[in-house]
């Protein structure tokens, strides 16, 4: 465990420690001071979930607690794994309140807005700042649930224009089961919505390194509820990718995938579209859903570091000095990172830009789902001379 790292309105806190009442017990020595409003965490599914849970709960008790587990973290030191990376919040700068949505495949509009409204009621009752211009929504849902673009696209007509970006939970890349965290348990085919209200200057963004090819691929048969592909230009799926990425389909693995992604065009923008693992009747299943009838453009990395360094500085030229960035950021960009020998240079640009997140199984930004991507908020130190003195 290291250090704590102290910043004004913030305190920020990890353990690589094993045993989750070890694990807690340590974050909560950092992170348990007066005023302490919401911890928000993030830790490998490695971890005794269930103990995690009671032991999280015991220790910030009467806390309001979110979080997920990951398919990596990233901690004060930078990119960590099987570890747990957390952030407390000052209640004197940040009014939050966090909600569970449990049956995904049920949440409607109506549900969205109760859930909204509720969210809002209690910031509005901290009295903090206004609601307009100085609140933000992190979203975190369950990475196998498939239900991302339903849950956040109602999310999204709810929160009208409060900013949002989240991201989905992983599993140290097992792809078997994903979690979130509320009120001492982790849930399956849940969603935490974490809705923040504070006096300090923020930015919500979202950057992906990937540019267009020539390449053109028409999907021709899918099933959206399962995010499976199965025909590609009227031919199986892998077959049409392998020939667009000049590969067999026998050496289609995580690592292709991750180099070579396809991405749809919206709006005049390019957003990620990243395939997951190719099936034995060689359709593909992708980590966002995709119908029939779309054109699917393949993609090509330019330099990932440049593309994150370019948002964060932006935003830290409007915010000015960093407090936190909370960041969700693609397991697939991390592992891309790793086999191009960037990831030192990646983790140590993270640690000094104080980022503080989790890699994802898919990232969320104001109501859509997309791949291989960072989302995250940039938060701005408070002004000389207006944080509150120590009691």
């Amino acid at each position: 465990m290291r250090p704590v790292t102290t910043l004004p309105a913030v305190r920020v806190a990890s353990s690589s420690a094993r045993d989750p009442m070890v694990a807690a017990t340590t974050l909560a020595s950092e992170l348990n001071r007066d005023h302490l409003g919401c911890v928000l965490f993030f830790c490998s599914a490695e971890y005794d979930l269930g103990r995690l849970g009671i032991a999280l709960e015991h220790v910030f008790r009467g806390i309001r607690v979110s979080g997920c587990t990951s398919a990596g973290e990233i901690t004060p030191d930078g990119y960590g794994r099987g570890c747990i990376t957390a952030i407390g919040f000052d209640s004197r700068f940040f009014s939050i309140d966090c909600a569970l949505i449990r049956e995904l495949d049920q949440f409607r509009l109506q549900d969205a807005q109760t859930v909204i409204d509720d969210l809002l009621s209690t910031c509005r009752d901290a009295n903090l700042a206004p609601i307009k211009g100085n609140t933000f929504a992190i979203t975190l849902l369950d990475g196998l649930s498939s239900r991302e673009e339903l849950v956040l696209t109602t999310l999204n007509s709810a929160l009208g224009t409060i900013p949002q970006f989240g991201g989905s939970a992983g599993d140290d890349e097992k792809l078997a089961n994903t979690h979130v965290y509320h009120q001492g348990q982790f849930h399956t085919g849940a969603a935490t919505v974490m809705l923040v209200n504070t006096t300090l200057d923020f930015r919500v963004f979202s950057t992906h390194h990937m540019v267009a090819e020539d390449q053109k691929l028409v999907v021709t048969r899918a099933d959206p509820e399962s995010r499976t592909v199965y025909e590609l230009n009227a031919e199986p799926a892998a077959d049409a990718y392998a020939r667009a990425m000049g590969v067999s389909v026998e050496v289609l693995n995580r690592e292709v995938f991750a180099l070579r992604p396809l991405g749809v065009r919206i709006g005049g923008h390019y957003f990620v579209r990243s395939v997951q693992r190719v099936n034995p009747d060689r359709s593909m299943t992708f980590y966002c859903a995709v119908e029939t009838g779309i054109v699917m453009t393949s993609m090509t990395p330019q330099s990932l570091l440049a593309s994150v360094r370019t948002q964060i500085e932006a935003s830290e030229r409007v915010v000015g000095l960093p407090l936190v960035t909370i960041g969700c950021d693609c397991f697939l960009r991390r592992l891309e990172a790793e086999l191009t020998g960037v990831a030192d240079e990646v983790s140590e640009f993270l640690r000094h830009h104080r980022v503080i997140g989790f890699n994802t199984y898919g990232e969320q930004f104001n109501g859509m789902h997309i791949n291989q991507t960072f989302t995250g908020v940039v938060i701005g130190q408070p002004d000389a001379g207006s944080e509150p003195e120590a009691d």
